[in-house]
């Protein structure tokens, strides 16, 4: 392409700076300090937004395809779903050049602001399945956004979803399973984990539901290596100083490691 076969002629039509309103875009980082480095601190977590939203847009799809049995577009969704957990992953390798003097020249400017406080982050952890009602709490004062959370506490979380799809293809499982309090963080059952082991045993027979499987552990795998990083960033920023919301701070994030969303699947490898 020549230099000629460009199309200037922009006028009143729609262009590249319209269509994605960069403008806009790059009118939202308002620091709150004179400090230099609160521009990074500010553009890192409004692009974590951004990967969070489009990470519920492909999470919340892949459920959907799972509950009307539609398996296949949502393999490609989950592996999307990875790819975005990589990315987020490596925001935390740029946020970690910022120094723990760096940061404290405008933290205490911050008030009471804070990760916690990410209804994006707290609407996908609900989705994969660690949820409480408690965590509400923080959202009060956004009913729009608190009515939302708690309108996704009532819905099936991924795990769940494939679960009922497993009861739909003939397996069995107790109501314990499928009736449970959907509002609670899951807990291991050994029906569950009595049909993934069938499954894996026979994979041949069940591609389609091995796979699924596979995409889970993908996506829980993605998930904590994100978590981990989050907190060794935190750690290498604020050591073991409280949160600026008022958290624990690295002590929360640790135990945020223990938690298993699809813990059937993890005991799998030990037992086959």
């Amino acid at each position: 392409m020549t230099s000629d076969s460009v199309d200037t002629d922009l006028a009143g039509r729609l262009d590249y700076p319209g269509y994605l309103e960069i403008e806009r875009l790059l009118d939202i980082q308002h620091p709150v300090s004179d400090s230099h480095d609160e521009m990074l601190f500010i553009i890192i977590h409004q692009a974590s937004e951004l990967w969070i939203k489009l990470a519920l847009h492909e999470l919340g799809a892949a459920r959907q395809c799972i509950a009307r049995d539609d398996l296949g577009p949502s393999f490609k969704m989950f592996s999307r779903f990875s790819r975005i957990q990589a990315q987020l992953i490596q925001s935390w390798d740029v946020l970690s050049t910022l120094t723990p003097s760096e940061y404290l020249a405008f933290r205490d400017k911050l008030g009471p602001a804070s990760g916690f406080q990410s209804h994006q982050y707290r609407m996908l952890e609900f989705m994969l399945g660690n949820r409480s009602e408690k965590k509400l709490a923080v959202f009060r004062h956004r009913p729009e956004i608190h009515a939302a959370l708690r309108a996704e506490l009532s819905k099936r979380t991924l795990h769940d979803e494939a679960l009922a799809l497993l009861h739909r293809r003939g397996f069995e499982l107790p109501a314990r399973v499928l009736e449970r309090d959907l509002t609670t963080t899951y807990r291991a059952d050994d029906a569950v984990a009595a049909v993934w082991r069938a499954i894996y045993a026979d994979t041949g027979r069940y591609w389609d539901l091995y796979e699924l499987a596979e995409k889970l552990v993908d996506v829980e795998d993605w998930f904590r290596q994100w978590r981990f990083r989050h907190l060794t960033t935190v750690e290498r920023i604020i050591g073991m100083k409280r949160g600026t919301g008022g958290t624990e701070g690295v002590g929360y994030l640790r135990r945020a490691l223990d938690i298993s969303l699809f813990p059937e699947l993890w005991r799998l490898r030990t037992e086959l």
